[in-house]
């Protein structure tokens, strides 16, 4: 892999991470549309390693205090969010653990991921559209972390999305736009951690490259603006469009993998 085709593979990353149009779909099409060597799965997790430093430094206050009061004061709300997102981590994390092979075989399937694109946008859809979305931050339960977390296995078939569907639960939930894109976001940070940890031991020396530093430095930058993007519209506006990108990207696969 070259250095342009590593910031490509980044800037989907960055883009699809945070955004609910799935960045695993995009980095196991893009080699087959475009025709290069699949890098695999063990590369897509490492790339995740520039979105965890982009979400990672986004909300740096915010994790410093979470980290802060979940060691002094576990009661409080503030700090009972510490151990809520760790609670809401543990599903996806056996999860993926129990369904690795899957997610770098059968899963990476064009066909299959046109299949979820398509499909979980509408139940995205319904759950954007869905009233009584009052509940902020404060409102985070175990239960609720629970529910996220389980939604959020849903994302090791590439074409589901990891922030599609943890918004999709929480906007059922009831919680509001912004408040849902923050849990989801808070949420990704140590699921990210985990898998590039588990994913590290797979890499060579020899792949430590320009390329695969273009790669991750690709994701940061583009996973900053990403995240700025998705909380700023969300203040004003529904996930209407990136729902609409996913069908039209969902059809144009069923229709290019079609034989």
């Amino acid at each position: 892999m070259n250095e342009f085709q590593a910031i490509i593979l980044g800037l989907l990353q960055g883009a699809g991470e945070f955004l609910p149009v799935s960045s695993s779909a995009h980095l196991a099409l893009a080699p087959q549309l475009f025709g290069w060597k699949d890098p695999g799965l063990t590369y897509d997790v490492m790339l995740h390693l520039g979105t965890l430093l982009a979400v990672v430094l986004y909300f740096a206050k915010d994790w410093v205090e979470i980290m802060r009061d979940g060691l002094t004061r576990p009661k409080e709300p503030r700090g009972r969010m510490l151990w809520l997102l760790a609670a809401g981590t543990l599903p996806a994390g056996i999860a993926g653990l129990l369904l690795n092979d899957l997610a770098s075989s059968v899963f990476r399937d064009p066909r299959w991921i046109a299949f979820n694109l398509v499909f979980f946008s509408l139940f995205i859809y319904l759950a954007d559209r869905k009233p009584g979305q009052t509940l902020t931050e404060n409102s985070f339960t175990l239960k609720h972390a629970l529910l996220i977390g389980l939604a959020q296995t849903l994302a090791l078939m590439p074409g589901a999305s990891r922030s599609g569907m943890t918004l999709m639960a929480a906007l059922f939930l009831g919680y509001t736009r912004s408040a849902a894109a923050r849990i989801s976001f808070l949420l990704s940070t140590p699921i990210i951690l985990g898998a590039g940890i588990l994913e590290a031991r797979h890499i060579s020396t020899g792949q430590l490259d320009a390329a695969f530093a273009a790669g991750i430095i690709s994701a940061f930058l583009v996973g900053l603006g990403a995240i700025h993007l998705l909380l700023t519209w969300l203040k004003r506006n529904t996930l209407t469009p990136f729902l609409a990108y996913r069908v039209m990207l969902g059809a144009v696969i069923f229709w290019m993998f079609r034989n």
